[in-house]
């Protein structure tokens, strides 16, 4: 089933303020959580959802120029909120996980974690997913290479998967068992008091962190973390066509985190502006200079353009500012064999130093009377 657009979910325009996004999610919030008699767990997962993009100006940014392609680590699949992306509702599930909420002024988090947090009983609790978090970065291209496509080699430095255990946390040798604190449940048990009595909510286990397994010997490279601090040198095929500010997402190739996926890449490009040329959608556009007399009489004039020189006829009487059309000399349609135009824009140059001869001429032409300088 096709996922509705997170503004619709959140009952906001696009153009609501982070006020407004933040006040319409804790409305839903209220209303539809689980734990609330009369709540919706579909419609409070939902919010979640959006919430966690719109809130976020970059996943903002990118949700409203690619939509939900473009910030598809927000949620897990199959309906959890597991892990990854620094969602506030990580860890999310309905057979008695804790409800964490992230608003930035500490309120209606502690008000569901009294109230709500309570923990349902039955059943063993859901082992805690795990996904490492995205990264994003930038990446430098020239006019040309934005409009032909071209291979890059991103340097960057992130946490990849460790090399000596593999991220199983584990010394080579070694296996992993169940953690003694929460008995493989990867959660625990607190009990809190408070004004209705003693009330108890479960947390993520701070021993296995919510894997409900521990290594028999940490491993001796990462120290049972399961991933290296290291450089990597990433392959980034670039599509012919794109624009300054469009974003490639290479799926699982961010942070790495133990037992568990890896996040995306998001690769922004920033195009590096021509001296000759402008862009405008498919199309490029230059100016090209010409005489007095070739605008006059008519000349052939050689264009510079992407694909090099091309000749072009310019009719006699032509008028500075008139455009004329070079076809499929313009940028790549993205996933088509097709491209857009080559502009030009002829500008007639008038002379500001006349010799004596060439005034005569010119009234002579204007049909002036002769004057003696």
């Amino acid at each position: 089933m096709s996922k509705r657009d997170y503004y619709e979910v959140l009952g906001v325009s696009k153009q609501a303020s982070a006020d407004e996004i933040k006040k319409a999610f804790r409305k839903s919030a209220v209303k539809n959580h689980p734990d609330k008699e009369g709540g919706d767990e579909i419609k409070f997962k939902e919010a979640s959802e959006a919430y966690e993009v719109l809130k976020d100006q970059q996943k903002r940014q990118r949700y409203d120029q690619f939509g939900h392609a473009g910030v598809g680590g927000a949620a897990g699949g199959n309906g959890s909120y597991g892990g990854g992306g620094g969602n506030p509702f990580e860890g999310f599930s309905s057979n008695g996980q804790s409800y964490e909420f992230n608003f930035g002024d500490g309120d209606l988090g502690d008000i569901f974690g009294q109230f709500f947090g309570g923990g349902r009983s039955g059943g063993q609790q859901q082992q805690r997913t795990q996904r490492g978090r995205d990264v994003e970065t930038s990446l430098n291209l020239t006019f040309e290479e934005a409009i032909f496509g071209v291979e890059k080699e991103l340097n960057i430095t992130l946490d990849d998967t460790c090399s000596h255990c593999k991220g199983s946390m584990a010394e080579p040798g070694y296996e992993l068992k169940t953690c003694g604190t929460c008995k493989g449940a990867g959660q625990q048990t607190r009990v809190m008091n408070s004004m209705f009595g003693a009330i108890q909510q479960q947390v993520i286990c701070e021993t296995c962190h919510g894997r409900g397994k521990v290594p028999e010997k940490v491993c001796t490279v990462c120290h049972g973390k399961g991933t290296e601090h290291k450089k990597q040198t990433i392959a980034v095929t670039i599509p012919a066509g794109v624009d300054d500010g469009a974003t490639i997402r290479l799926r699982e190739r961010g942070e790495a985190v133990a037992d568990g996926a890896k996040g995306d890449l998001y690769v922004q490009l920033r195009v590096k502006a021509h001296k000759h040329f402008t862009r405008e959608g498919d199309l490029i556009l230059s100016d090209e200079h010409i005489s007095m007399v070739d605008a006059a009489l008519g000349t052939e004039i050689n264009v510079e353009t992407v694909d090099g020189d091309v000749k072009m006829k310019v009719p006699a009487g032509t008028q500075s500012g008139t455009d004329f059309k070079l076809s499929s000399h313009g940028v790549p349609h993205i996933r088509k064999e097709t491209r857009g135009a080559h502009i030009v824009s002829i500008v007639v140059d008038t002379p500001t130093k006349l010799s004596k001869k060439q005034k005569e001429l010119l009234q002579q032409f204007g049909g002036a009377k002769k004057t003696i300088f």
